[in-house]
């Protein structure tokens, strides 16, 4: 095991100790880098299931995955070795990489893609939920102590029941997180540095709490990893059946960072009273070519879009209708001479 992926039992219960008595209410630490035109990020896809294929909103069949690993080869791409984030994040990449995450530990991700990710020495993060471990169709401790046996091979904190964590208080929240944090240190001798909320989904307290006991945190939402996003909000593209097709992929893969400074509300969740949200996104002063972004949002159950204002360097986003679905989910983009920039931001209600 090496020595950059574990963490002392005994720091961490005390880290979590003296979270809980001070800082309950401090605000993740926010650093807001400036503007590099040459940043071109880290692209961060999520893969689940692996010819579960009676799954389709969370499956991609094994042929399809294997051409989507061809076409990042054939595209001249490097992949991006997750212990790599701690020492070059927040600074300037000038070579785009591939980030491979896998949330879940189905029992079909051991069976059918581990060995082609094995062979092929690919580095990724494996998210587990520590409830689920050793249950029908997913992994068993036995199988994920092999895979993260490999030095290529990183374990991500997933939480312990992989609930809608947003309908927990906040008190119920801290207890899955410990528990699952008490079970990794059991079995693996550590808790990760990595962490994926369920869905994507959390509020501010939430990600205040998490930003104390790990040191990188993964949504849901679409976007590419520059030196200037939230080290707690960090954007992945959603693969699935529908959204791994390989004209797509493609595409997506293609992508590059829209960098920004700041966004409010910085809370994701939204109150009955605050959807939609008053969104504003600040860029940067020397930012080029704002006045071509477009926005579009499943506003009203549809997606369509947005009606938005450039302001200078702000983006006000008018939603015309609140979100009915649990997710409400906003992708901006920009075409510029370099190609397309990309960000998505997602909000939240119960």
């Amino acid at each position: 095991m090496s020595e950059n992926k574990i963490f002392s039992s005994a720091a961490l219960i005390i880290k979590v100790f003296i979270f809980s008595v001070i800082f309950l209410n401090v605000k993740a630490e926010v650093v807001n880098k400036k503007y590099f035109e040459d940043e071109q990020g880290v692209l961060a896809i999520m893969y689940h299931r692996f010819e579960e294929n009676k799954y389709p909103s969370t499956n991609v069949r094994l042929d399809i995955f294997k051409k989507h690993i061809n076409l990042i080869n054939d595209n001249n791409l490097n992949f991006y070795n997750p212990g790599e984030f701690s020492n070059s994040f927040g600074k300037v990449k000038t070579e785009k990489k591939i980030l491979l995450t896998i949330d879940d530990a189905f029992s079909s991700f051991y069976k059918k893609a581990w060995p082609i990710i094995k062979e092929e020495r690919i580095p990724f993060i494996l998210f587990v939920s520590t409830e689920a471990v050793g249950k029908k169709g997913y992994m068993n401790w036995t199988q994920i102590k092999e895979v993260e046996n490999e030095s290529f091979a990183y374990i991500g904190n997933h939480s312990h029941s992989h609930d809608y964590l947003t309908k927990f208080n906040f008190e119920k929240f801290v207890e899955d997180i410990e528990r699952s944090i008490i079970i990794f240190n059991n079995k693996l001798g550590y808790n990760p540095s990595f962490f994926s909320y369920p869905f994507g989904e959390y509020n501010l307290q939430q990600k205040n709490y998490i930003s104390k006991n790990f040191e990188f945190a993964f949504g849901q939402h679409s976007g590419v990893i520059d030196l200037n996003k939230d080290k707690y909000e960090l954007p992945r593209f959603p693969i699935n059946e529908k959204y791994g097709e390989l004209k797509r992929f493609k595409e997506v893969i293609s992508y590059l960072p829209l960098q920004y400074k700041n966004i409010k509300p910085e809370n994701k969740f939204m109150n009955a009273d605050e959807n939609p949200p008053k969104m504003i996104v600040e860029f940067f002063k020397d930012q080029k070519n704002l006045n071509n972004i477009n926005c579009f949002s499943n506003e009203g159950s549809k997606w369509r879009k947005t009606n938005i204002v450039i302001d200078n360097n702000l983006l006000k986003v008018n939603f015309a209708e609140k979100f009915n679905e649990r997710r409400g989910r906003i992708n901006c983009s920009l075409k510029d001479e370099s190609g397309w920039r990309f960000s998505g931001f997602q909000f939240v209600q119960n």
